[in-house]
């Protein structure tokens, strides 16, 4: 337990995150800088933290996320599903607060492809009668 360190892999849309979790102080770095630093709205901080709110583990771990691609919200759902990972696999006791609050289930809500004939993925060229 003095080199303990638990790993989990969180996606959401095009964004990919490497979280660990190491016995700690509660302190959360991403992309080797600081979570109010990294990320600049209040609710994604919020985000972040829910699984460990949930599990009452906020100042019992640090963690260390490495996250990649997509946007700031994106990457807050990223960084959410892979600390609910990372957390079952410290202690597999977590998995009933975590799956009731749907922080293990991956969101599969992707982008939708541009079809053609169309300006996006629904937007149609604008219609005029003459």
């Amino acid at each position: 337990m003095a080199n303990a360190r638990y790993y989990g892999t969180g996606r959401r849309k095009s964004s990919v995150a490497r979280v660990y979790l190491m016995p700690g102080t509660g302190k959360i770095t991403i992309n080797k800088r600081d979570i109010d630093e990294y990320l600049g709205l209040e609710t994604l901080k919020v985000i972040v933290r829910q699984p460990l709110v949930a599990t009452e583990t906020a100042d019992k771990f640090d963690v260390l996320v490495n996250v990649k691609g997509g946007g700031y919200t994106g990457q807050a759902g990223a960084i959410r599903h892979g600390i609910a990972r990372a957390l079952l696999e410290a202690d597999s006791d977590y998995r009933p607060i975590l799956k009731s609050r749907g922080f293990l289930t991956r969101d599969p809500r992707m982008k939708e492809r541009k079809k053609y004939g169309l300006k996006a993925a629904r937007r149609a060229p604008q219609f005029s009668k003459r």
